[in-house]
């Protein structure tokens, strides 16, 4: 029997045609995450709705929207290797809906290069990191009849590894139908790639003191923006992994418990970031309108309610949620604005004592929406947070806790960019105002009883 292929010979069929590389091992890393970030990017821009991805050694992939479409394979290094596949029942037939994460063995010759190959009805590519010592270099195809022989490959592999998971490639491509690369696909990738790396910041080593000092709070952006990208991209490797490890029946309650705490531990520190790098951006780029829709705000709330008592539950506090009848939808970006929520709650109820009751309560002011974060507890009252102190143009950080959080003033700006005002009573109340949508002809408020942040129309 023909011994099944290394992802090493993948690499290596990839790298043919391909001049050697010159990079060192940051820079090579550095075009790799850069990479991984545009391509997400364009298959969100896409819409896809469905897809499949192979990789190692480790989860690539780190938007969550994708995580949640698209099925993955990940050969890892031992024990993770070791678990068999994360479906539960006999067979393929008895997965549950949704993208399943099969985790197969990574062997010795395998080598530890990261390897990517995605594919969905818009987009089809593989990727990797080779090559020696200072002769790093990326490797990103898009060829079709390439693709194509590596899938065959790959599927010989994972029949030897599991063919359950051979299986299941094979019915996901099934399902995905005809591939079919844009035709200038690699065109539109990378001069996006060397926009993005352009815009990257240096390595540390790099910044000179003339530098730093022509433009500190531009170089400030710039690591900070980097910062953000390199904390969010481990924790969502962290949170895929993690929810793998849910799926397995067999484990006891409390260690599901611990996993379902870490996941969310991990998911607000995503979001925490995300919110960072947004306010670092918009220092940068202030100028320019963002699309905003008609968001309902009284059906939102309650959606992120269960996520908040979850949060609060973890510092002994307790949430009380009031909306007002009839509410008319605000204009706002609801995927922005969510995130942007959450991180309103997290900064209001750092500072609270243990058995205080947040109150989230939202209500109309006019042609707004006023929504108030505020607290009523134990006689002692809530602690109030340490004079702050100015990190960059964009953090600030409480020396008596080591809070670092959003300043004030990125906080308004981003609320600003949502078409929002935001005002802040240190140790009090925190109130955010949304402009009410105006009303379109043939469109029917949900008045606050959709469970979908969209209007009824």
């Amino acid at each position: 029997m023909t011994a099944p292929p290394s992802l090493n010979e993948l690499r290596q069929r990839l790298v043919q045609g391909v001049p050697p590389g010159q990079a060192d091992e940051e820079g090579a890393r550095r075009q790799w995450w850069g990479a991984l970030a545009v391509l997400q990017e364009q298959l969100l821009e896409q819409g896809c709705a469905a897809g499949l991805w192979l990789a190692a050694p480790l989860p690539a992939l780190h938007e969550p929207e994708l995580l949640q479409r698209f099925q993955g394979w990940i050969w890892t290094p031992a024990p993770w290797g070791q678990r068999p596949p994360e479906l539960p029942g006999h067979g393929v037939e008895n997965a549950p809906p949704g993208p399943q994460l099969w985790c197969l063995p990574l062997e010795a010759k395998d080598g530890t290069d990261p390897l990517l190959i995605l594919l969905s009805g818009q987009l089809q590519v593989a990727m990797a990191l080779h090559g020696d010592r200072q002769r790093r270099q990326l490797l990103v195809r898009f060829e079709p009849e390439l693709l194509a022989e590596l899938l065959q490959l790959l599927g010989h592999r994972l029949q030897h590894d599991n063919p359950l998971a051979a299986r299941a490639l094979q019915q996901q491509l099934q399902a995905l139908g005809p591939l079919a690369n844009h035709p200038q696909a690699a065109e539109r990738f990378w001069p996006r790639l060397a926009e993005r790396l352009a815009g990257a910041a240096p390595s540390l080593t790099l910044l000179s003191a003339t530098t730093s000092a022509h433009n500190p709070a531009g170089d400030q952006l710039d690591l900070l923006e980097a910062l953000a990208h390199e904390v969010r991209t481990p924790l969502a490797t962290i949170r895929t992994l993690i929810r793998s490890l849910q799926r397995r029946q067999e484990l006891p309650p409390l260690v599901q418990k611990r996993l379902g705490q870490i996941d969310a531990e991990c998911s607000e520190q995503i979001d925490r970031f995300g919110l960072i790098f947004h306010a670092a951006e918009l220092q940068r780029r202030p100028a320019g309108d963002r699309l905003l829709a008609r968001t309902d705000l009284a059906a939102l709330l309650p959606q992120l309610s269960p996520t908040w008592e979850r949060q609060l539950e973890r510092r002994q506090l307790q949430l009380e949620l009031l909306v007002a009848q009839g509410l008319p939808a605000v204009m706002s970006d609801p995927a922005l604005l969510e995130k942007m929520l959450g991180g309103l709650m997290d900064r209001f109820s750092r500072n609270l004592r243990q058995g205080t009751l947040v109150q989230v309560e939202l209500q109309a002011a006019g042609d707004r929406l006023k929504l108030r974060f505020s607290s009523s507890g134990p006689s002692q009252g809530q602690q109030t947070p340490g004079p702050g102190a100015a990190v960059g143009p964009v953090l600030s950080w409480d020396p008596a806790t080591g809070s670092l959080q959003l300043s004030p003033q990125a906080t308004q700006q981003l609320f600003a960019s949502l078409g929002g005002r935001y005002t802040e009573r240190q140790g009090s109340s925190l109130t955010l105002y949304l402009p009410v949508a105006p009303i379109v002809e043939g469109c029917e408020e949900s008045g606050g009883s959709s469970a979908s942040p969209q209007p009824q129309c």
